[in-house]
């Protein structure tokens, strides 16, 4: 990004610059100024036992109230006296409290009392409102955390939470969230005594140590916020059950077998788990460590049959790197790790029914399974004459849904889903089996947009569409089988609004009637009531704060707007917000929608370079839709330029034709589309300067930001490229397997950059982090070795002790 600023700052207009000091300085009290500038922009909503919800209205100034609403009516009242609780909690801690400007951490009610922690204060209190008083509770009653043994990634397992970390330790404590790549990142630290309330999201880990780094506790943020209790006497441990004596024994249904695997064989033996002496009987003997036998065990109801898998192992690819600074030693470290590439063998597994009367394998017609790249979503029938399957075929081309008759063996295809291109098992599969009904539920694309279908799970006969027409399921989120419906999110859902906006919808499993549950025009996030009857439906745009709603479950009717975010503060720091554009892509006649962020000192009399932001992964779409108040872009964006994000063809949450575009073709990164659709922003929008525009992206954005110099060097003038897969080759076997093909073909060299390097025209940087195990980062490197044999001029930065996402990093920045 930074040689992205300089060069196309180096062509400028004398009397104005673009990434100057002044500029950075700018740029970093507007992201300052911003922060805390929209009122009521996320609710935090929780519900009641008597069905009434609670949040918190914030009322400017730091001031706010909490109000509790009736859904049936759409009455609200104040959820408390704050003047009250005010007063008594002062007197109990000793501070002079705000009734509007109440420290509450963490808030939640049991019968009539109120619990509640305070910012601060290592403390909890309980307080009755009809007696207006308080007590002191233990903090462990507020339902803490419990600590884990072992410090792992953080995963997004929902959406945003809080923990409130409370130290009991006699010095001050130090806040580390653990990132997707296990990297930590510090958050300040928190007083001894005192307790800090910390936003973060489902499934983020943090890692909490004293000033010298000593680790304290490894907590994982839920869904709710939680308490996180540093020193004293922990409230247990997640991983702490003790181990079992035979974690490798499945216990049959009745209780009378346990499988367990030794040897690379499957073995049983009676289920009398407490004594170790008797006898078990070797069911498989042609297992070898090449070709073993493993779990886990699918038991068959009746206990008569059950399934494994044999796996014959695939190649044994392992990625060296060095690291070159280790910080506990001053000689370099040789870091090893497995990494399969495309063209690798790959394990292949195979299903093994086994009777278990008979102590023999019933053989499964195995010309189903010719390249199987997986086998998954074993499901026995309830009785148990069968068992089902999800057979993943390598190539990508071929899913089946395959049964296996259990006395007999014999396999039939019920679901099979064939495509010349691709078929995006990563991103659109969904499997549910209706087993009252000798049903399934799957998602395909068979009529070009992603929907589902009810099938028979015996003839294989699709027993209805239940979604249909050109727009796209993106995520189901529910089956009630008792209901016979489907809740799911969709785009395109509604005519006229931009088909990347997310929609709730539900849709009968009988009749296929469709209920869109949202509608305003943004995009959605959903939250269900405990007893599904009513939606929290919270919506915005790239340039609109959120408005958040409260409607009906059944119908989608609207009961009452909770809040609409009010940003006038914001905007009054002269932040202004992007702008959405639509314009035609490469055929003339399809849509393409980006964004584009402006500084916000923008002269429309002036000329601005335009740098490009792109991601290109086939995996999903990119360009954002919900309301922002900052991001990288508009940092960007401060220090003088023009800065756009678009989603070309190729990308998906569209057609499958427009998915197909990137099928052995992740060159073509749509830059016929977004070159057209920057060319028709520029035409609206003269301020923007085509003779300096620049691109920078990582990851597959890396690949896609030096794509466009050695492609498209007479649009793109500079471009940095982050932690590339610059050739599909040398990248994960999955993610390009998906979308370039097995076998290799020539489309794998042609598109590569390594090849290509010799097209290279403009200024280049190029950013790798030594440590990289996502991409392997030799990928950069073969393709600074191919530059120089070229005789090209460009720059490299290599960060030591760094992996994926260098350019991300502070100093990357």
């Amino acid at each position: 990004m930074l040689l992205v600023a300089a060069v196309l700052s180096a062509a400028c207009f004398p009397a104005h610059g673009q990434g100057t000091k002044a500029d950075s300085e700018r740029a970093a009290a507007m992201e300052q100024a911003v922060r805390g500038k929209v009122l009521n922009e996320r609710l935090a909503i929780t519900w009641r036992e008597d069905g009434r919800l609670i949040y918190w209205r914030e009322l400017g100034e730091g001031r706010r109230t909490c109000v509790v609403l009736d859904p049936e009516t759409g009455e609200r009242q104040p959820a408390f006296d704050h003047a009250q609780m005010a007063a008594v909690l002062g007197a109990a801690t000793g501070r002079a409290l705000d009734p509007e400007r109440l420290p509450i951490a963490r808030i939640d009610w049991s019968g009539d009392s109120i619990r509640l922690a305070l910012e601060g204060d290592a403390r909890a209190w309980s307080f009755d409102p009809a007696a207006g008083a308080v007590r002191e509770l233990s903090i462990d009653e507020l339902g803490t955390l419990p600590p884990r043994r072992r410090v792992r990634p953080s995963v997004t397992r929902g959406g945003e939470t809080a923990v409130v970390f409370v130290n009991r330790t006699s010095g001050p404590i130090e806040l580390r969230w653990i990132d997707f790549e296990g990297q930590e990142r510090s958050y300040g630290t928190v007083a001894p005594g005192a307790s800090r309330r910390q936003h973060t999201f489902a499934g983020h880990v943090w890692r909490v140590t004293d000033v010298e780094g000593n680790g304290l506790g490894v907590f994982q943020a839920g869904a709710e916020a939680g308490v996180a209790v540093v020193g004293g006497e922990p409230a247990g441990t997640a991983d702490d059950s003790p181990p079992l004596r035979r974690t490798n024994a499945m216990a049959s249904p009745d209780g009378r077998w346990e499988a367990f695997f030794k040897n690379s064989n499957l073995h049983l033996r009676r289920g009398d788990a407490t004594n170790d002496a008797l006898p078990t009987t070797q069911v498989t003997t042609d297992g070898t460590p090449d070709d073993p036998y493993g779990g886990p065990v699918h038991w068959s109801p009746d206990s008569k049959h059950l399934v494994v898998l044999r796996t014959r192992k695939g190649d044994d690819r392992r990625v060296h790197y060095v690291e070159s600074s280790p910080r506990d030693q001053l000689q370099p470290k040789l870091h090893a790790y497995p990494y399969l590439k495309p063209g690798d063998r790959i394990p292949e597994p195979r299903p093994v029914l086994i009777d278990v009367a008979s102590w023999q394998a019933v053989p499964i017609d195995a010309s189903l399974l010719e390249n199987a790249w997986s086998v998954s979503e074993i499901h026995w029938t309830p009785d148990s004459s069968r068992f089902l399957f999800l057979f993943n075929q390598r190539g990508h081309q071929l899913l089946r849904v395959i049964s296996v008759d259990a006395a007999s063996g014999v396999a039939t295809v019920v679901v099979e889903e064939r495509s010349p291109t691709f078929i995006d098992y990563a991103g659109k599969l969904f499997l549910h089996y209706l087993d009252d009904r000798d049903e399934l539920l799957w998602m395909s694309e068979r009529d070009g947009w992603n929907h589902l279908y009810l099938v028979d799970s015996r003839t294989g006969s699709v027993k209805r569409q239940v979604t249909k027409g050109d727009w796209a399921v993106r995520t189901v989120e529910r089956v009630d089988e008792t209901r016979r419906d489907v809740w799911f999110l969709a785009g395109g859902v509604r005519a006229g609004q931009d088909p990347y906006f997310l929609h709730a919808c539900r849709a009968d499993l009988d009749d296929a009637s469709l209920v869109v549950l949202t509608e305003g025009d943004g995009t959605h996030e959903v939250a269900y009531a405990p007893d599904r009857r009513w939606i929290v439906d919270r919506w915005s745009r790239a340039d609109q704060p959120p408005v958040t709603e409260l409607r009906r479950a059944d119908d989608g009717r609207l009961v009452c707007e909770l809040e609409r975010a009010d940003w006038s503060a914001l905007l009054a720091t002269g932040w202004q917000p992007p702008e959405p554009f639509v314009a035609k892509g490469r055929d003339g006649v399809t849509d393409i929608y980006g964004v584009i962020w402006r500084p916000s000192n923008h002269d429309p009399a002036r000329r601005y370079p335009v740098i490009e932001n792109i991601y290109a992964g086939p995996q999903s779409a990119y360009v954002p839709k919900a309301f922002q108040v900052w991001n990288g872009a508009r940092s960007l964006a401060e220090l003088g330029f023009v800065v756009v994000q678009v989603d070309g063809m190729g990308t998906s949450h569209r057609s499958k034709a427009f998915h197909d575009v990137c099928w052995k073709n992740l060159g073509d990164a749509g830059f016929p589309d977004r070159i057209a659709w920057i060319k028709a922003a520029a035409a609206k929008d003269p301020s923007m300067d085509l003779s300096r525009v620049g691109i920078y992206g990582g990851s597959a954005g890396g690949q896609n930001a030096l794509r466009g110099l050695l492609a498209h060097g007479d649009f793109y003038r500079v471009g940095v490229a982050d932690c590339g897969c610059h050739d599909n080759r040398m990248d994960k076997i999955w993610w390009n397997e998906l979308w370039m093909g097995w076998p290799i073909g020539p489309e794998y060299e042609e598109q590569s950059n390594v090849t290509q390097a010799h097209r290279l025209t403009g200024q280049l940087l190029l950013i790798v982090g030594e440590m990289d195990e996502n991409v392997d980062p030799a990928s950069t490197m073969q393709v600074v070795d191919a530059l120089i044999r070229a005789d090209k001029d460009f720059d490299l930065l290599v960060i030591p002790g760094v992996g994926h996402g260098a350019a991300e990093t502070p100093y990357g920045r």
